[in-house]
């Protein structure tokens, strides 16, 4: 598959290059795995002169050897004897940055920490050092995103407050899943973009899975992912075993159970037996993983509150492939695969939903969308999109099949919003359904 999208990301990394001629640059770029960090990388340098890391789990004697031959052999910099410690082979780099421009890429940074935490000082120290008169354009890449939080966000570590630039690459667009999927099926019709959307969530490795293998609809999209050989059978747990580090088992009940629908704090501590509390906090801090949905306008510290799997791929596999690890161990992926299609025009009830509220925000003219719901949980409204700069917006009932979707009916939950709240907005009601997705707003 081509490289698409991303001309934002470029953009900022050029920008950061050029600037770092004159001045170091540290920046830091943070993205699940396989949302193409690597790739935007190497697009974003490919014509200049940079030298690449990948930070594998050896030891650090092993991990220098490695990448003292890559400064050798990328840079041009002689090195002499052999360099052990990473704190030695930084400061070599940084004296030579003071009177060459060069970029430098530490993918992975996060297991720095797993071959020793006083790496992170070390570099610390030589940055802090040298960077004044240097002209490195420094990258560090991670994936984890809880070891990269505690990396650089937490005020007692040793690089809080060094980067001069941090972003995060997310999974692409709604728009560029349009555009992927119209290039490789143009008779592609609106349930395979949404099949497209609720397996990858736009992850462009996914996505390149699918598109190249010749899955172009929703039917050979689910035959793909239910092969004997399927890169996604295993791909939740590899995803989840990287982030936990062990300690998986709680969280995967937790995020079984959500996927599967129960949604509300009590459901969850009602089914595994005790306060999952904690765990749900972690989850949605530390992790990232879940998202605490709230009524759109809800006041800070609502109780109101359901939780949503953030990652597609993780909720599509959650509700499908982990549950039924004793059908894919023993190869009967051809019931797993029925199960998928009895089940998953509901399933994609709520993805579609979520689809018009990612293409709602990437339209760029709203600063808020969410669903809206009523204490008693009897009046729920699908989609709301207010730009609250102008006091404009839009209500939509969201439902798979056109013929079930009430005009009167959604009048009647938009008169029952609180004024306090909603009253200074003019809305425009509108009807969403599976015919919708390819409509251009």
């Amino acid at each position: 598959m081509k490289f698409y999208d991303r001309d934002k990301e470029l953009d900022i990394l050029r920008k950061n290059e050029e600037a770092s001629k004159t001045h170091a640059s540290f920046t830091v770029l943070v993205g699940r795995r396989r949302v193409g960090k690597t790739t935007l990388l190497n697009k974003a340098f490919e014509d200049g002169k940079y030298c690449y890391f990948f930070v594998s789990r050896d030891s650090e004697a092993i991990l220098c050897a490695k990448f003292q031959r890559e400064v050798q052999t990328q840079l041009g910099i002689n090195i002499y004897g052999n360099v052990s410690r990473f704190g030695h082979l930084f400061e070599i780099i940084m004296k030579a940055s003071v009177q060459e421009h060069f970029t430098l890429i530490i993918d992975e940074f996060q297991e720095l920490y797993r071959i020793s935490p006083s790496i992170f000082s070390e570099i610390q120290y030589v940055w802090d050092r040298y960077h004044s008169e240097s002209k490195i354009n420094l990258v560090a890449c991670g994936s984890i995103r809880s070891l990269m939080k505690r990396i650089f966000d937490f005020n007692s570590e040793p690089l809080y407050g060094r980067p001069t630039s941090k972003f995060t690459l997310r999974p692409f667009e709604t728009g560029t899943l349009r555009q992927i999927l119209g290039e490789a099926n143009p008779a592609y019709g609106p349930d395979d973009l949404l099949c497209l959307y609720a397996i990858t969530g736009g992850v462009p490795k996914y996505v390149e899975l699918l598109i190249d293998s010749g899955s172009v609809t929703k039917e050979k999209m689910l035959d793909y992912v239910c092969r004997p050989d399927s890169y996604f059978i295993s791909e939740g747990r590899e995803l989840m075993s990287s982030e936990f580090q062990g300690e998986y088992g709680t969280y995967f009940s937790i995020l079984q159970l959500i996927a599967a629908g129960k949604t509300r704090r009590a459901e969850i501590d009602g089914a595994i037996g005790k306060d999952m509390g904690m765990h749900l906090a972690s989850l949605e801090k530390n992790y990232e993983m879940v998202t605490r949905l709230s009524p759109i306008l809800a006041k800070i510290g609502s109780k109101t509150t359901a939780y949503e799997v953030s990652d597609n791929f993780l909720r599509f596999w959650f509700r499908f492939i982990y549950p039924c690890q004793s059908l894919v161990e023993r190869q009967k992926m051809a019931l797993v695969r029925k199960h998928m299609e009895e089940t998953f025009d509901t399933f994609t009830g709520r993805t579609l939903e979520r689809f018009f509220q990612d293409k709602a925000m990437e339209t760029g003219r709203y600063t808020r969308v969410g669903n809206w719901w009523d204490r008693r949980g009897e009046n729920e409204i699908d989609l709301v999109a207010l730009n609250e700069f102008d006091g404009t917006g839009f209500i939509a009932e969201v439902k798979r099949n056109p013929a079930k979707i009430s005009m009167d009916e959604l009048r009647k939950k938009v008169e029952g919003l609180p004024p306090s709240d909603f009253g200074k907005y003019h809305f425009t009601l509108l009807s969403l359904s599976l015919n919708d997705l390819n409509l251009d707003w």
